[in-house]
């Protein structure tokens, strides 16, 4: 179990570092199956946190600040209800929601025409709110920001820099609101010594990642995320169903 959860979490290290996003879509399905729905997904929150800090001190200039303090509240409004889901939830229909979250992202993700643009403060809003959702209930933010990102119009360098502090608050958020309303408790969390290995996997992730940088594409990054995210999805799905 650790070593699969050391090698999902690296590469969905190398991902985010390569194309802003890849931690929560193939870290979240694969220690949901693992771990448990409720717990793989706090340990996913918790890996984003560390990700999402690493990268974010390399693209600081690129950050758009305005935008990431609008989805900052908005992220907690929608942290709450779905913190007092994963406490309701069995586990089994926890991991179908998460499968059927990650899929279903997915597939709206890439699979969505050329949208109009738009751009307004209230669309920001709402995405910082369904991104908080997402990743709490299910540790997958990132599709509900590529969809606004389209729409938006917005530039993938601002987007790719400031998605690391977004999805470093939103896991923040996550674990908080997870442990005050019992979603998960202190008793449940794995052996303080998974911490350490996670962050020294990370950092070797976005070392690859940057190593990978000037010898890959973006584009075939986000197929590799894609791939992977779209199996463990299929997989936690399945699981699921046979739980029930």
């Amino acid at each position: 179990m650790l070593l699969v959860t050391v090698v999902a979490i690296l590469v969905g290290s190398t991902l985010q570092r390569l194309s802003g996003t890849g931690v929560g879509l193939v870290v979240a399905p694969v220690l949901a199956l693992l771990m448990g729905p409720a717990l793989g997904v706090f340990v996913t929150n918790a890996t984003t946190v560390v990700s999402g800090f690493l990268i974010m001190l390399a693209v600081l200039r690129e950050v758009d600040w305005k935008r990431y303090l609008v989805f900052l509240p908005m992220a907690v409004l929608g942290g709450i209800p779905a913190g007092l889901m994963v406490r309701e939830l069995s586990a089994a229909w926890l991991n179908i929601v998460i499968g059927t979250v990650v899929l279903v992202a997915l597939a709206l993700t890439f699979g969505l025409p050329k949208l109009p643009q738009v751009t307004s403060p209230f669309l920001t809003a709402l995405t910082g709110a369904v991104g908080g959702f997402l990743n709490t209930s299910a540790g997958v933010a990132a599709p509900a920001m590529v969809i606004y990102s389209k729409i938006s119009g917005w530039d993938q360098r601002s987007f790719a820099a400031t998605m690391q502090p977004t999805f470093m608050t939103m896991g923040l958020i996550s674990v908080v609101v997870k442990l005050a309303v019992g979603a998960t408790t202190f008793a449940q969390l794995p052996p303080w010594w998974l911490f350490p290995i996670i962050v020294a996997t990370v950092f070797l992730g976005i070392r690859a990642g940057g190593w990978l940088s000037t010898r890959t594409s973006t584009e075939t990054a986000r197929k590799v995320a894609i791939t992977l995210a779209g199996l463990g999805g299929l997989v936690a799905v399945v699981r699921g169903l046979t739980m029930l």
